[in-house]
């Protein structure tokens, strides 16, 4: 009995760890976690979700990009404020134009301490 009651302390304190704000705050880089493209004409828009849970006012993620395979940027979507209270958030980033011949592009986001980073996604275009 004893050798579980300290087992499933441990496991309800990793949950509670994992779980908490401070957890959270290690987290170096939002991370793309969806992008769906839109044609409009001859751009695109890319409507672009980011998961950024150590969000605060003093730290966030504060852009994301779309580029190609060799880092070439094709635009940039500034974010102006945390996200604390919405997680994960999705933005848009409208008239970005690719290079015929671009089959794919990749979606990266940024911390504003840390810089460019994190899980990205990379997409093919419609």
């Amino acid at each position: 009995m004893g050798k579980l009651l300290r087992f499933s302390t441990l496991i309800l304190a990793t949950l509670l760890l994992t779980a908490s704000p401070v957890f959270a705050a290690e987290q170096q880089y939002p991370d793309v976690i969806e992008v769906v493209i839109i044609p409009t004409g001859t751009s695109y828009t890319f409507n672009v979700t980011l998961s950024s849970p150590y969000d605060s006012a003093s730290r966030y993620a504060d852009a994301f990009r779309v580029m190609s395979a060799n880092g070439e940027v094709y635009g940039v979507r500034e974010l102006l404020h945390d996200h604390a209270y919405e997680q994960p958030f999705t933005r848009a980033l409208r008239q970005v134009e690719i290079p015929q011949g671009v089959a794919e592009v990749i979606v990266e986001g940024r911390d504003q301490k840390y810089g460019w980073g994190g899980k990205t996604v990379t997409i093919s275009l419609p």
